[in-house]
């Protein structure tokens, strides 16, 4: 009997850590704020106030409209999971887009000046850092769409993040990778009908992760277009003539993916 429960405490245990969701699990989820070069940026941070101890930490990076609820969705989620959740503002003062045409303006601001988006970052990675639930040395990053580029493009210029993870988003390097320079594991979630992705870009992208030795997985799901893990992505493609769609089935199995990447990187 001492056997069988000592079995099934160990057993328990890994199941929280393996990234199920805790049955007792109590988020705390909160509004934050931090700031970098003279700017607001409006956050949300999410975690399990049942778990005790430091644990690892997940930032968390908007689509192009912004931080918003669906950014916050995230957050949660991963708290279920037993992680420390940062959703960042990479615009500043909390801004969101109402229209395509403003969430491509605000996007294409922050890549082109891509200091600028490193900063507000670097800004939230150490805020995160402080929190008494993170384990400071154990943090990754996750992005959708726009913010699937940010990370991205993180990971070539040699953040000290664990691990990345891209959900539908660009392959555009704002500069060329350096052998050597790529710390942070890499996996990209793509949906194999993505109009906004070329194959000539994949090719390429993963030419490039193969010449500079980048540690990397690249996964598509057939079928799916862009913002297929949005459930609000029907809604916005109606709207604005747009070619984007959620898709169920690649939405969960993106995540899975994402849950065994977090499990390697994180040796839990």
């Amino acid at each position: 009997m001492r056997r069988l429960l000592i079995c099934l405490t160990i057993i328990g245990f890994e199941l929280i850590f393996a990234g199920q969701v805790s049955a007792n699990a109590k988020i705390h989820e909160s509004p934050v704020e931090y700031s970098s070069q003279g700017v607001v940026l409006k956050g949300y941070l999410a975690y399990d106030e049942h778990l005790e101890g430091k644990r690892p930490g997940v930032v968390v990076v908007h689509e192009w409209w912004g931080h918003n609820e669906y950014a916050r969705k995230r957050a949660r989620m991963l708290a279920e999971l037993g992680y420390t959740a940062l959703a960042v503002d990479m615009y500043g003062d909390g801004r969101q887009a109402g229209h395509p045409d403003e969430a491509g303006k605000f996007s294409s601001e922050l890549m082109k000046n891509f200091d600028v988006a490193q900063a507000r970052f670097t800004a939230a990675l150490e805020f995160l850092k402080q929190q008494p639930t993170v384990a400071a040395d154990r943090i990754a990053a996750i992005g959708y769409c726009f913010g699937g580029g940010v990370v991205l493009n993180l990971a070539w210029q040699g953040s000290e993040l664990k691990g990345v993870v891209s959900f539908h988003g660009s392959l555009a390097a704002i500069k060329p990778a350096q052998t050597g320079n790529v710390k942070a594991k890499i996996l990209v979630l793509h949906g194999a009908d993505d109009k906004f992705i070329s194959p000539e870009q994949i090719e390429a992208f993963k030419q490039e992760m193969k010449t500079v030795k980048a540690d990397f997985q690249f996964i598509s799901y057939p079928g799916a277009i862009h913002s297929f893990t949005n459930p609000d992505a029907d809604t916005y493609a109606k709207k604005f003539n747009l070619p984007l769609g959620y898709n169920a089935d690649a939405d969960r199995k993106s995540w899975e993916e994402m849950k065994k990447f977090f499990k390697t990187i994180f040796n839990k």
